[in-house]
């Protein structure tokens, strides 16, 4: 093991049984700047060590990348990886080729982006974690095997990384210790994306060599093909949740709503992440009531593809993206729908917003939308009356990476909070110069092995660090309810994480959802808290 500060590109191929160790974190602020305050990491096991490629930085990231079992597994590895790697240049990935190639051929080395890295300064500015770490040592593979002066000069040209099992293992690693939150290319002045380079390392593992993290591929893009869902919810099992929610809300409420199911020609077709049905059902909730208040023609899908607004492959897989992206947009195409909105889920925004806008023929496109400005719109409209006196507590607002720095919907969300919490304070920084939740591009369902210690205590540790600086007035009396907005299901899920593991919810009542759910509390017409912390007090 050597000191990260003395960590080269090159070392990929150090035979060290682990490259480097995190242990200088980034300070919290108070009150978890006390000993005692924070857990420590698991230890890695020596069957991990065996199985998996833990030789990096002691994490396990991909649980399908396993120790070969042959001199020819290993051979079969390295060529697969040449021949992917060979392929992202050319013709066969035209949707990404130029990008790729600009950030490839024209990074001026000035480490802006390790200045904007969220992950890179949580860990206390290990080198490891510089977004142009993984690049240059692809960089090096690349010039080693595919360029003439690489072939002749070797190490002269900076073609000094031989292709090993283990050197490949550790890159296809590496790219998981990035959450593809793109603030590294909103801050290079050449306007380069180390991000897209993380990104086609992955696709590389994924559709060259059959290798990607479960939880995003098996049961995730996999399962949602199979299935309907990311989540394995099938048809039959989605229909029994929306009848139990109609009940909830009849129930808590007495309100005697049906979520319109199927509606042939309506207005709008509101996608969700299934995970908000299965872990966070007061958010369908909260805007199968706003909508039926506010007189919206609206329609939610049972049909295959139709019920989960996931698609996990734009993190990893084009192919796999794709396929999902089309059975989506059909979905819509058959319904008749006017358009889709996107619910609170940030990655559903830009898979269906962006990625699927080029994936799909013209002809088979349906208008994709967020909610924020309808939100707004419907807010501001004056249809329904509010009491933003119940939502008289400090509350700060998490800005999702796609929907806000990749897609520049940065305002309407905040009308919303200035107009109905009066207690709205905004982190810093804030808007598109926000920081990833630390749970983007997969990492909030990937808990493999101790992986969810870098999760939990590395790429997540900025955001927490923003929670506690909003909240610092307050932030020690557990008498106030302190909420963090995050209107994003993948973002909601590492607020879940943080919170528990930090246990900030239990020591200082540090509470978190959606947006929507701060509208429908804050109606005057209802007759009780829409939060349920609100009236255990």
């Amino acid at each position: 093991m050597i000191n990260h500060k003395d960590l080269k590109p090159s070392d990929l191929n150090r035979p060290d049984e682990q490259l480097v160790k995190v242990e200088e974190l980034m300070p919290l602020p108070r009150p978890y700047d006390k000993p005692g305050m924070e857990p420590d990491f698991m230890e890695v096991k020596p069957a991990w060590r065996e199985k998996y490629c833990t030789s990096l930085d002691g994490f396990v990231a991909i649980d399908t990348l396993t120790r070969p079992k042959s001199k020819e597994e290993e051979e079969e590895f390295v060529r697969k990886f040449l021949s992917g790697l060979e392929k992202l240049f050319t013709d066969a990935n035209n949707g990404m080729r130029q990008p790729l190639m600009l950030s490839f051929e024209y990074c001026a080395k000035c480490d802006t982006c390790s200045n904007a890295c969220h992950i890179y300064e949580g860990s206390g500015n290990n080198e490891l974690y510089r977004p142009i770490f993984r690049v240059e040592a692809l960089r090096k593979i690349y010039k080693k095997y595919f360029t003439t002066s690489g072939k002749l000069l070797g190490g002269l040209v900076g073609a000094d990384l031989e292709a090993t099992w283990e050197s490949i293992a550790r890159l296809g690693e590496s790219a998981y210790r990035c959450n593809l939150c793109r603030r590294c290319a909103q801050t290079c002045p050449l306007g380069l994306d180390n991000g897209i380079m993380a990104k086609e390392i992955r696709k590389i593992f994924s559709m060259e060599m059959g290798i990607a993290p479960s939880p995003i591929h098996k049961k995730g893009t996999e399962n949602q093909l199979k299935t309907g869902s990311s989540t394995g919810l099938t048809k039959p099992a989605f229909l029994d949740i929306v009848e139990f929610l109609e009940e909830e809300m009849d129930e808590k409420f007495g309100l005697k709503i049906k979520f319109p199911i199927d509606k042939k020609g309506a207005d709008i077709l509101l996608m969700h992440n299934a995970g908000e049905y299965r872990a966070w059902p007061e958010n369908p909730i909260a805007f199968a009531i706003l909508f039926e208040a506010a007189g919206i023609d609206w329609t939610i899908s049972s049909e295959m593809m139709g019920y989960d607004s996931v698609n996990y492959g734009i993190w990893y897989d084009d192919a796999q993206a794709k396929k999902i992206a089309l059975a989506q947009m059909k979905v819509a195409k058959d319904l008749g729908v006017r358009r889709v909105v996107q619910g609170e889920c940030g990655h559903a925004h830009k898979a269906a917003a962006v990625s699927a806008d080029r994936m799909a023929p013209g002809s088979d496109k349906v208008p994709v939308e967020s909610f924020f400005p309808l939100l707004r719109d419907i807010v501001k409209s004056g249809a329904i009356k509010f009491d933003p006196s119940r939502n008289n507590f400090p509350v700060t607002l998490h800005d999702p990476c796609n929907v806000v720095r990749q897609m520049g919907i940065v305002m309407p969300q905040r009308e919303v909070l200035h107009q109905l919490a009066p207690q709205f304070r905004e982190m810093t920084p804030h808007g598109v110069d926000n920081y990833c939740c630390g749970g983007g591009s997969g990492f909030a369902i990937m808990h493999s092995q101790n992986f969810g210690d870098f999760l939990k205590k590395i790429s997540a540790r900025k955001k927490f660090a923003q929670i506690l600086n909003a909240f610092q007035d307050t932030i020690e009396d557990p008498q106030i309810v302190k909420y963090i907005c995050a209107p994003c299901s993948n973002c909601k899920g590492t607020m879940r994480d943080i919170l528990e593991y930090y246990e900030a919810t239990d020591k200082f009542n540090v509470q978190y959802g959606g947006l929507i759910e701060l509208v429908v509390n804050a109606m005057a017409d209802l007759k009780r808290p829409f939060f349920e912390f609100l009236e255990e007090e």
